[in-house]
């Protein structure tokens, strides 16, 4: 029987749980698919469940529990923190000692009390710890494709790393160096998306696409002010601006005297500042991430590389990475942030027992796509089906596949919950809304009418691998929706500049239609870009065949299924409740076909529904 080890990550955002057999991940998945409950922090009670089902084990089968960090070190960094600032820093002291004193600097502990409360009478396997940083690092290596690489983690801070540098080779991961807390490119890039008026751990991605929109006239400020940046890409902070380390706040008083006035207030009109200052910031990340590439593959003499930690989800700088040709290839890991932490922290315990690496033979990664989460058979969607009593048509194969293509050709937008849900933030054509690129309403209307989120927002294309070097300037394949790139010059339509001739400024840009698949174009001209290839998730490319075949575009926008603020949907009910809800005009479970025109009249059980969901 292959060995079992049980994955977890909680108690500071996005916890998760994986499952690895024998150094092969079977299953992961975050919590707050299951809570619902955005970037739940809580344990992943819900989550251990569903790996331990589809591993078919009961967690006594299970040879270890491994916890993605060491809370014992973290505690002695927050301790030191709060004792190097007082009595300035007593507000976080006040707010945070007693949770710490209480059970956070033994959350191992913890992880024992809610792991005994699932196993009942059943044996407690022993709970080891890792790093933060070396659990980030096993993440990105192990289920990569090579047999060696060099690896590099970026985040906000695990216990006290907050950058760090390694050398992969066959199951072995050497540490090569590190940056420490409090100098952080993560909290950089968080402080510009407080100040911006967006949520740290959860807005940093707006930031991200709200950059194409400005000018980075502030980055000479920034790097003057803020960030000394060494040529290997080493840095350090001008903490006197910066307020994370005192309280409840990124920055106050000089942040503000330095970039004109207070911060933009959550949800308040976004102004020039606002998309100068993600302009600048972006500028300022990619320019350290792009050095630091180059020592780590200099110092480990690769030439490919792998990331993970939250930075690494900054596909613009990943793009860059690759456009700028650092190495051969670039590998992320689709859950880069801490829920994948779970998974690298069961990877690296599976390997120091001995497991191999069984994938890197067959030259391709282990993350199966990242698919890694619950499916749902025809059998239970048709019994969702018939209870509720819900219209629909079954179709299968290439049928269903012509079906919804022509229904996207014809404008419509479609909701698609197929196989096992994604690992990770992207929707990868599991749990996708998807849309006709070439319609210039699109992104406009998918933003009003099914997220009801911010106008700014890009929305990304999935395509089909062989097709894309016709679409997109892209060096190598993107799997994982992590690579941005530009859309290819035989696509973009003639005489409308990135933005800087036409004479529009700010969000004036989205009225310029930039290429032949205006819905995932980027006022910059790029796309964040999923290739579908050959063996990936069947389903979707035979969707994606088929609409090409029918219209000459191998491309599709594919967004997440869910609406601002709501975690991607896991269920079929979640699903059906989320395209009665939006303006989706048809749903796809599975083998079946729902028409919205078809469905009984929607009632919500109680008031309205959106206010129950937290902006995000």
């Amino acid at each position: 029987m292959p060995e079992l080890i049980l994955g977890v990550s909680a108690y500071f955002h996005d916890s998760a749980a994986a499952v690895v057999a024998d150094g092969v991940p079977l299953a992961a998945a975050q919590e707050e698919r299951f809570s619902r409950r955005r970037h739940d922090p809580g344990f992943p009670a819900r989550a251990v469940d569903y790996c331990l089902e589809a591993a078919g084990a009961k967690l006594g089968d299970v040879a270890a529990v491994a916890y993605y960090e060491d809370p014992a070190l973290k505690f002695r960094r927050a301790l030191a923190t709060w004792l190097a600032t007082a009595p300035r820093g007593f507000p976080a002291f006040h707010d945070a000692f007693p949770q710490w004193l209480a059970w956070k600097r033994d959350a191992t502990r913890e992880v024992r009390r809610s792991l005994r409360a699932q196993a009942g009478d059943g044996a407690l396997p022993p709970v080891v710890t890792g790093r933060h940083h070396a659990s980030h690092a096993a993440s990105a290596f192990h289920p990569s494709p090579y047999e060696s690489a060099a690896v590099l983690c970026v985040d906000g801070v695990g216990e006290w790393a907050t950058t760090s540098m390694w050398h992969g080779r066959g199951t072995r991961l050497t540490a090569l160096g590190e940056l420490r807390f409090p100098h952080s490119l993560g909290l950089l890039y968080s402080a510009f998306t407080y100040f911006c008026g967006f949520k740290v751990d959860s807005g940093e991605y707006k930031l991200m696409g709200l950059a194409p929109y400005g000018r980075p006239r502030y980055a000479g400020l920034i790097r003057e002010r803020l960030i000394d940046i060494k040529p290997d890409g080493s840095f350090r902070l001008d903490l006197r601006h910066f307020s994370y380390l005192y309280g409840r706040v990124m920055v106050g008083r000089g942040f503000e005297e330095l970039f004109g006035g207070p911060r933009r207030e959550p949800e308040g009109p976004l102004t020039e500042r606002e998309f100068d200052l993600a302009a600048s910031v972006q500028q300022v990340t990619e320019e350290v991430m792009l050095r630091l590439a180059r020592t780590v593959c200099e110092r480990t003499g690769e030439r490919r590389l792998c990331l993970a930690g939250g930075v690494a989800l900054n596909c613009v700088a990943n793009g860059r990475i690759v456009a700028e040709g650092v190495c051969d290839e670039v590998w992320v890991q689709p859950a880069a942030g801490d829920a994948g932490g779970a998974l690298g922290a069961a990877l690296a315990e599976s390997h120091r027992r001995g497991a191999p690496r069984p994938h890197v033979g067959r030259r391709t990664d282990a993350m199966a796509g990242a698919l890694l989460g619950p499916a749902y058979g025809a059998e239970e969607i048709a019994a969702y089906l018939e209870r509720g009593g819900i219209p629909h048509t079954r179709l299968s194969g290439d049928r269903l596949a012509r079906r919804v293509a022509a229904e996207l050709a014809a404008g419509r937008i479609v909701g698609w919950f197929q196989g096992r849900m994604e690992f990770g933030p992207r929707a990868l054509g599991a749990r996708s809304i998807l849309a006709d690129p070439r319609d210039p309403r699109m992104q406009s209307t998918l933003n009003r009418r099914i997220k009801f989120r911010e106008s700014f927002r890009p929305f990304a294309p999935a395509v089909l691998r062989e097709d894309a070097a016709r679409w997109f300037d892209l060096r190598q394949e993107s799997p994982y929706m992590l690579l941005t790139a530009q859309v290819a010059a035989e696509q973009c339509r003639e005489g409308d500049g990135g933005g800087a001739g036409d004479g529009l400024t700010g969000l004036d840009l989205l009225q310029v239609r930039r290429s032949t698949i205006p819905a995932v174009t980027h006022v910059d001209r790029s796309s964040r870009v999923q290739t579908v290839g050959p063996y990936d998730n069947p389903p979707f490319r035979r969707l994606l065949t088929a609409f090409r075949d029918l219209t000459g575009c191998p491309v599709l926008v594919n967004t997440s299924f869910n609406v601002r603020g709501e975690p991607i949907v896991n269920t079929p009910e979640e699903a059906y409740t989320c395209f009665m809800r939006t303006g989706i005009d048809l749903l796809v479970l599975g083998d079946f076909l729902l028409e919205k025109q078809a469905q009984p009249p929607w009632r919500e059980k109680e008031g309205d529904w959106r206010e129950a969901i937290p902006m995000d």
